[in-house]
C-alpha cells in the first residue's frame, strides 16, 4: 500500500495518476503502516512509517541536510532515465551528490537521491511529480517532445523504485488480458466525395498535389513513378467525376472494410455541411467548413455501422458551446442510430474547458487530444484517462494521424520515415501497455494521396505485434473497467502474497490482469537496476479474483 502525502489542491491530479498507475494506494494517514509514502509536500518528518519513502520536491525539504546534499534550483528541464529524456515542465533541481539514475542532461549532474534511513530508504526526487502530471493531462507537451510518453516515464521511475526497494509490487497494468496491446483505427471522413469540390480550394490543392507535388516528391526520391501516373491519370478523370462519367475516386469507404476484415474500426463524420465553426476568438477560416453534412451520406453511413464500424461526431462547435455539441450528437445519434457518441472535433480544436464542455453535450468519450503537425503524445500517455476539469468524461489521445506523416507542412515523411515513427509508438505500447490510436482519413488511400501501402503496412506490423483491435467506445469501455478495479484485500500470510480484487463487468471486452512483482534482493538502484530481471505474475481479472502467489 502506498500513502501519499499532497498538498489537497492536487488531489484530482494524485487520484487521476492513480487511475494510471493502477496499485493501491490512499491518502497518508499517520495511524497506518505503509510499504512506500510518497510525498510532494516540503517539510515531509523522516520518522513516517514505511520502507521507503519518496520524496518529490523541486525545493529543499526536511532531511537534505542530515544527507548533506546541496540542492540546486533550475528552469525546466529534460532529464534522462535508463537512456531515455523525460521532460520537466514545471521547477526541478539537481544534486552534487546523488544516484545515476535520474541525470539532468544539461547539467550533467544527479536529480535524484537515494540514501538509507533508519528503518529503510528514503528517495528524494528533485521535481514535483504531480504538478508534472496536471501539466501533461491539462496543457499538453509540445511538438518538439511528442515522441516522449512521459506520463508513462514518469510512472516507471515510480514503479521501478517501488519494485526494488519495497516489493512486492501490486498492479493492473494497461494491458489487455491475451493481448500486447490495443489499437483503434479510426477516420475522420472530412471530403468522402470528390464531386463536392467544384474548384474549390480543397478541388484546387487536390490539383496542385497530384501534378506539380508529386513530380516534386518523385525527382526528391519520396514516391515512385508509379505514383506520379496514378496522380496523373485521377487529375485527367477530374472532369468526368463531375460528369458522372467516372468513378469518383475518393468514395473509399468500401476499401477500408476490405482492408480492416476483423479489424473494427470508428468513422467520425461531420454532422453539418457549410459550417466553419467558431474559433476562441470568433468564426473559424471558411475552409474549415466541410462540402457535406451527414444527412449527405446517410446511406453510406448505415452500410458503415451494420458492417461493425462505430460512427462519431467530428465536431464543430462542441469543445466550446455545450448547446451546438448537443445538436451536433443528435444528429449523428439519429442518423446512426446509436444511443452512445463519441467525439473528436474537426481540425482538432480545444481549449482547457473543451472536456467539460464535451461532457455536458453529452458524448460518451472524447478523441481530440493530438497533433495536427506531428505524431506522439500530447498528453504524454499511451492510456485513455479523465481530464482534470471532467467529471466522466474520458479521453482516447490521438497518437498516429495520416496527415502530420506525410504532408509537406508538417513531417513531410517518406514511407520509410513514416514508418520509424510508427515503429517507435508501437515499441511504446508493447513496453508500457496501453493503445494506439490512429487517424487516417477517408481520402487518403485515393489520389493525390495515395497512403494505402502505409496504412496496410501499419495494420500488418499491429497484427504482428499481438493487437487487441477496438472500435473507440470498446477501447474506452476497457480502460473504464480498469478504472472500476478495486484492491479488496492485499496481504501477506505465511510468507505468501494474498490478493482479493475485482471490476465492473464489461460485455465484448477483454478481461484486466493482475500483474505482481515479487520482493528480490535490493541492489544499488542506477540507471540499470530498474532493467534487472524481475519475474512477474500475470493473471487474467474479470470480474472478482482471489489469488495467492
Amino acid at each position: 500500500m502506498i500513502g501519499v502525502i499532497a498538498q489537497a489542491t492536487d488531489h484530482t491530479v494524485v487520484r487521476e495518476f492513480f487511475e494510471l498507475f493502477k496499485t493501491p494506494w490512499e491518502f497518508y494517514r499517520p495511524d497506518r503502516h505503509y510499504d512506500v509514502v510518497l510525498s510532494t509536500i516540503e517539510g515531509t518528518p523522516g520518522d513516517v512509517d514505511a520502507p521507503l519513502v519518496v520524496v518529490y520536491s523541486a525545493a529543499t525539504v526536511a532531511g537534505d541536510a542530515d544527507t548533506s546534499v546541496r540542492a540546486s534550483a533550475s528552469g525546466s528541464s529534460m532529464l534522462s532515465y535508463k537512456g531515455r529524456r523525460l521532460p520537466i515542465y514545471g521547477p526541478s533541481r539537481t544534486f552534487e551528490r546523488g544516484a545515476d539514475c535520474l541525470i539532468d542532461a544539461a547539467a550533467q549532474k544527479a536529480a535524484a537521491t537515494v540514501v538509507p534511513s533508519r528503518d529503510g530508504v528514503r528517495v528524494t526526487i528533485g521535481y514535483d511529480l504531480f504538478r508534472e502530471i496536471g501539466w501533461l493531462l491539462t496543457h499538453g507537451q509540445p511538438a518538439a517532445n511528442a515522441d516522449i510518453p512521459a506520463v508513462e516515464l514518469h510512472i516507471q521511475l515510480l514503479r521501478d523504485l517501488i519494485v526494488e526497494y519495497a516489493a512486492p509490487l501490486v498492479e493492473i497494468p494497461p494491458i489487455p488480458d491475451g493481448h500486447r496491446l490495443i489499437a483503434c483505427l479510426t477516420h475522420d471522413v472530412d471530403h468522402p466525395a470528390l464531386r463536392l469540390h467544384t474548384m474549390d480550394h480543397t478541388a484546387l490543392g487536390f490539383l496542385y498535389r497530384a501534378l506539380a507535388g508529386s513530380v516534386v516528391d518523385a525527382l526528391r526520391g519520396r514516391v515512385s513513378a508509379r505514383h506520379v501516373l496514378l496522380n496523373w491519370l485521377a487529375a485527367l478523370k477530374l472532369p468526368l467525376v463531375h460528369v458522372g462519367l467516372a468513378k469518383d475516386f475518393w468514395w473509399e469507404f468500401d476499401r477500408y472494410l476490405s482492408l480492416e476484415a476483423g479489424r473494427p474500426s470508428t468513422f467520425f463524420v461531420i454532422p453539418f455541411g457549410g459550417d466553419p465553426g467558431r474559433t476562441a476568438d470568433g468564426p473559424a477560416p471558411r475552409r474549415r467548413a466541410a462540402a457535406y453534412g451527414a444527412r449527405d451520406i446517410v446511406d453510406r453511413i448505415g452500410q458503415l455501422a451494420s458492417s461493425g464500424c462505430e460512427i462519431g461526431v467530428h465536431g464543430l462547435d462542441a469543445w466550446c458551446d455545450s448547446a451546438r455539441g448537443r445538436d451536433e450528437l443528435h444528429e449523428i445519434a439519429r442518423i446512426a442510430g446509436a444511443a452512445s457518441i463519441g467525439v473528436r472535433m474537426h481540425w482538432l480544436y480545444g481549449g482547457v474547458q473543451s472536456a467539460a464542455s464535451l461532457e455536458k453535450a453529452g458524448f460518451a468519450y472524447d478523441s481530440t487530444c493530438g497533433y495536427n503537425e506531428t505524431v506522439g503524445y500530447r498528453a504524454g500517455t499511451t492510456q485513455v484517462f479523465k481530464p482534470l476539469e471532467a467529471i466522466r468524461l474520458l479521453e482516447l489521445p490521438l497518437h498516429v494521424m495520416d496527415t502530420a506523416l506525410f504532408y509537406p507542412a508538417h513531417l513531410h515523411c517518406s514511407p520509410a520515415e513514416a514508418r520509424q515513427r510508427v515503429r517507435a509508438i508501437i515499441d511504446n505500447a508493447l513496453q508500457f501497455g496501453g493503445a494506439v490510436t490512429v487517424n487516417w482519413h477517408d481520402r487518403s488511400l485515393a489520389p493525390e494521396r495515395l497512403w494505402g501501402g502505409a496504412y496496410v503496412e501499419l495494420l500488418e506490423e499491429l497484427t504482428r505485434a499481438g493487437t487487441w483491435f477496438a472500435q473507440a467506445s470498446q477501447a474506452v469501455a476497457w480502460f473504464a473497467k480498469r478504472r472500476s478495479a478495486a484492491f479488496d484485500a492485499v496481504t501477506r500470510e505465511s510468507g505468501r502474497l494474498r490478493v482479493n480484487a475485482s471490476a465492473d463487468s464489461a460485455v465484448g471486452v477483454p478481461a484486466l490482469r493482475l500483474r505482481i512483482h515479487p520482493a528480490r534482493a535490493p541492489g544499488r538502484f542506477s540507471a540499470s537496476a530498474g532493467s534487472r530481471t524481475s519475474r512477474v505474475v500475470d493473471l487474467p481479472l474479470r470480474d472478482t479474483l482471489e489469488a495467492r502467489v
